[in-house]
């Protein structure tokens, strides 16, 4: 099994599910459960360890679509709202602490405030500083496939080819491969339907050769199947973990920390119970799928992981 270091723990691929609890430190979250308030951010950061997280993604930025349209935070704002959250978490945690930006400038203060790893939503693309900022500091990354508006031909074979972009650039920069992960982008320009698709064919994504995350919590693919608000999407969240761990998921980014520990726990015990699905012949085992990356380049090696 593969593994990478995050901060002062060893992840290791494949052997169990790991959780990334969210705080949320913006008046605006599109889930509701922004703090604006230190002590509370701290203190939830607090009970998500408890609660069984492996790692605590902070953001200052809502990633709501219509925030796209924009210029987006300026830097002084976001910084101002996430660097105070960043070091006190970081020192009240032993868990690792993830900055969630795509802005280099936040990425290299939250870095030296005490974060050991860096989710960009935008896979490097958004600043161009991103990349040399993340391999100087030598932390793992988070590369997103992010698409504004949509519109896709072949949406696994195009997120596929998009990330494996998203690779390069961090190979360029000096980013070594053990300390990259990959994310598909659950509501990030994509319909419902789309949602739906990746997560039913994540094991596809196996094939890139890069740890996966995903991140379904209380979007709002949940809500227009449900018809539910944020506030109650709990039960969709767990649907959509538990599938994404069977299609082979490494990290689910989660609001709802305890609840989601206990559907990862259970979902690793029934996928690792027994022999492989195959072997008995009702189904092929998720790496064996042989469909949609992008011109079969990865036969030849490419985006494999040493």
């Amino acid at each position: 099994m593969r593994s990478a270091r995050i901060g002062e723990r060893d992840f290791t691929w494949g052997a169990r599910t790991y959780v990334m609890g969210i705080v949320n430190v913006t008046p605006d979250s599109f889930s509701g459960d922004g703090v604006t308030d230190l002590e509370t951010a701290v203190a939830q950061a607090r009970q998500m360890e408890q609660d069984g997280a492996d790692l605590i993604d902070i953001g200052g930025e809502s990633t709501r679509p219509e925030t796209w349209a924009g210029p987006g935070l300026r830097a002084e704002e976001e910084l101002a709202r996430v660097i105070p959250v960043v070091q006190r978490v970081a020192a009240a945690v032993e868990v690792p602490v993830s900055i969630d930006t795509y802005k280099a400038m936040v990425a290299e203060r939250a870095l030296a405030a005490g974060a050991s790893l860096v989710n960009d939503v935008w896979g490097l693309r958004r600043d161009p500083d991103m990349a040399g900022t993340v391999s100087t500091a030598g932390a793992p990354v988070v590369l997103m496939h992010n698409k504004p508006g949509g519109g896709y031909r072949d949406l696994i074979g195009e997120i596929a080819a998009s990330l494996l972009e998203s690779v390069e650039l961090a190979r360029a920069a000096g980013i070594r491969e053990d300390r990259i992960i990959l994310d598909p982008g659950i509501g990030f320009g994509k319909t419902r339907e789309e949602n739906l698709e990746i997560i039913r064919r994540l094991s596809e994504l196996h094939r890139l050769g890069f740890p996966l995350l995903i991140g379904p919590s209380r979007k709002s693919f949940i809500g227009q199947t449900l018809d539910l608000p944020a506030g109650e999407r709990l039960e969709g969240t767990a649907a959509a973990v538990a599938l994404s761990i069977a299609g082979g998921a490494d990290i689910v980014r989660v609001h709802d920390v305890k609840a989601m520990v206990r559907v990862a726990r259970m979902a690793d015990a029934i996928r690792q119970a027994g022999p492989p699905a195959h072997a008995s012949g009702a189904g092929a085992s998720p790496h064996a799928s042989g469909a949609l990356v992008p011109n079969e380049r990865l036969k030849d090696g490419a985006g494999r992981r040493p």
